[in-house]
């Protein structure tokens, strides 16, 4: 039973109830404390987007408009990741709402606060045949923390407001004709932003260390903390610092996951014990160094969400307070040996590919630019060719590693950003062009790593295999800066080490394209398997 609530008596009830559902919800959303909507335009949720851009007029909130669904979501994923806020999206009935899913998926698996209004026709017209009507409800399944299949006039959103703290929440609304408003009262002056704070009063566990040879894995989603706290705890540990992400932590061991393939390094290197912030997804050295590890910790808040069933020796969902704290400078020599020598082994390469092009993006990236990283290769190369340093805000999409969507994401960070790189594979650009239907004043820039298909593959057991240039490799043979250019963006294509230090460095204005044409899918996989041979001898 929904109680008597006090928007009630604030104007709604004398509009039809399609009209006075939007309202309530908008304006509880709205005091809430969001600031961002994104929609796509339909019939169906017109009372929403009526609502919305009222609000919008008098600088309540501000409105995306986007017409394709996956966009909107992924954009908006974007902004949540780049302002750390709950961000809205709004979608009729039918299709529309299903192409949310892989961005509730993604929301699902890094708890982002994503809130979906889908607006639905009447339940009485379910499977009746009636036109764009389909089961929405529950549709996204345990990925959301909260559903809700509403009508009528009004609906209190404390509960699904609150639950967007732990992750996506999905309100299904049913508006029935008219859609329009029928009243011109002024409801917008009504609105008071009044946001609540949530103090949380759960205590950190303590972990009591167990030697000194230990390690700390920090992945690349950084399980949703902050590199500044996680940087204040793992001083205080004084342990070796791997990261996924090396441009966020400086002081992290250089090339870790290039240097642990080597099966005889790694045998050198067990730990007693290797403490692990967020998911390692990345690289199999790092996932074979830390199984090596007789003891293993987890700090992660999704295992309490999503990842119930993960399992380690201790697991936090969230950073312990510490006690027997040792520290061996014999170990920590050990590991810095180790890296100086491969550092010395990476800043040796040259020429014209994909290691050499993820090391020179790094280092010329200007301090205070926003990094978005898509998944594949392009994410690995830096992991593993980049040399750690500050000053760049790096984010990815590594709740479920997708190729899809990354353009939009890119843009959403941009949009709360002055300046933002976005890498991107060639498929992965492909994939996502309808992100580039953008009439906002966003700068970005994509530098695209084409290698004609799915590089990826190439470094995976499976090639060689019969058929796999057709159902892996898949070449397309089509060239990203021509499409760019025909959607309006502005592009060019580069294949010089010195051409694109130069598009990193220049000042990133509006959205533009850079391809960078590298050599082929093979090519660039013997390149990355002579690198690890050659650690043996360093």
């Amino acid at each position: 039973m929904v109680e008597e609530s006090d928007h009630e008596n604030r104007g709604v009830i004398e509009v039809n109830n399609s009209t006075s559902l939007a309202r309530v919800v908008v304006r509880q959303i709205i005091e809430s404390g969001i600031t961002d909507v994104v929609i796509s335009p339909g019939s169906r949720n017109a009372p929403f987007s009526l609502a919305f851009f009222a609000a919008a007029e008098r600088k309540l909130i501000t409105v995306h408009v986007r017409i394709d669904e996956r966009t909107a979501a992924f954009f908006a994923l974007g902004i949540i990741k780049a302002t750390g806020k709950p961000v809205a999206v709004v979608c009729t009935s039918g299709t529309a709402v299903a192409n949310y899913h892989p961005a509730v998926l993604e929301a699902h698996h890094t708890n982002a606060p994503l809130l979906l209004l889908t607006a639905d026709r009447p339940a009485m017209l379910r499977k009746t045949g009636a036109n764009q009507t389909t089961e929405q409800a529950r549709i996204f399944g345990k990925a959301v923390r909260y559903f809700a299949d509403v009508d009528g006039p009004v609906y209190p959103m404390d509960l699904p407001l609150d639950s967007l703290r732990m992750g996506p929440v999905h309100l299904n609304l049913q508006f029935d004709e008219p859609l329009l408003p029928d009243d011109s009262s002024d409801w917008v002056s009504e609105i008071q932003v009044a946001p609540k704070s949530f103090v949380n009063r759960s205590k950190p566990g303590t972990l009591r260390l167990v030697g000194a040879r230990g390690v700390v894995v920090i992945g690349h989603d950084r399980a949703g903390l902050s590199v500044e706290e996680i940087t204040k705890f793992t001083k205080v540990l004084g342990w070796p610092v791997i990261a996924e992400d090396p441009l966020s932590f400086p002081d992290a061991i250089a090339h870790a996951s290039i240097f642990l393939t080597s099966q005889e390094i790694r045998s050198k290197l067990i730990p007693q014990s290797v403490l692990v912030i967020g998911r390692t997804t990345l690289s199999r050295s790092i996932n074979a160094f830390i199984k090596s590890s007789p003891i293993q910790y987890v700090v992660d808040p999704r295992t309490a969400t999503v990842d119930t069933d993960r399992q380690a020796d201790r697991i936090f969902t969230s950073l312990p307070d510490l006690q027997g704290v040792i520290q061996s400078d014999d170990w920590i020599s050990t590991w810095n040996k180790v890296s100086e020598r491969t550092k010395k082994l990476v800043a040796s390469l040259d020429g014209w590919n994909e290691a050499v092009i993820a090391r020179t993006i790094a280092a010329a990236i200007p301090n205070e630019t926003a990094l978005f990283v898509s998944s594949s290769r392009p994410i690995r190369d830096l992991e593993g060719f980049a040399l750690p340093r500050t000053g760049v805000d790096t984010y990815a999409n590594r709740g479920l590693a997708g190729i899809d969507g990354n353009i939009s994401t890119a843009l959403g960070i941009a949009y709360a950003h002055k300046a933002t790189i976005a890498i991107l594979g060639d498929l992965s650009f492909l994939y996502d062009l309808t992100g580039l239907i953008n009439t906002e004043a966003i700068n970005c820039r994509f530098i695209v790593i084409n290698n004609d298909g799915g590089g990826i593959f190439s470094t995976l057991p499976q090639r060689g295999s019969h058929g796999f240039e057709t159902v892996f490799g898949t070449p397309h043979g089509l060239n990203p800066a021509e499409i760019a250019k025909a959607m309006g963006v502005s592009a060019q294509q580069i294949s010089s080490l010195k051409e694109l230090e130069a598009a990193v460095k220049a000042p990133v204005t509006g959205i533009s394209v850079v391809v960078c044409d590298v050599p082929n899918r093979e090519s660039n996989a013997d390149n990355l398997k002579a690198i690890y041979d050659s650690l043996n001898s360093i």
